[in-house]
């Protein structure tokens, strides 16, 4: 699974080790997280994603993710779902 967090860890100036104690997980941990080769537990993304003040499908997604994270950039707003025309 792809993920940001790297990403988000790098922009706050976060050691691996760092993230890692604020999480309760060791810096192997968050290695394998951030280079794809574990997918956290759900209670672990959540914490990620708390930690970060971010949704959870900010942080861990698809390209579907990435598409509305460009939609939300654009608008300024949190694409949620998209509505169904009737």
């Amino acid at each position: 699974m792809k993920n940001r967090v790297s990403e988000l860890r790098e922009a706050r100036g976060w050691t691996k080790v760092e993230l890692g104690d604020r999480l309760n997980v060791s810096r192997q941990t968050i290695y394998a997280i951030e280079s794809g080769l574990y997918d956290p537990s759900l209670p672990l993304a959540l914490a990620i994603a708390r930690l970060f003040g971010r949704a959870v499908e900010e942080i861990f997604g698809d390209d579907a993710t990435d598409s509305a994270q460009k939609r939300r950039a654009t608008t300024g707003r949190q694409v949620t779902h998209e509505p169904k025309d009737k």
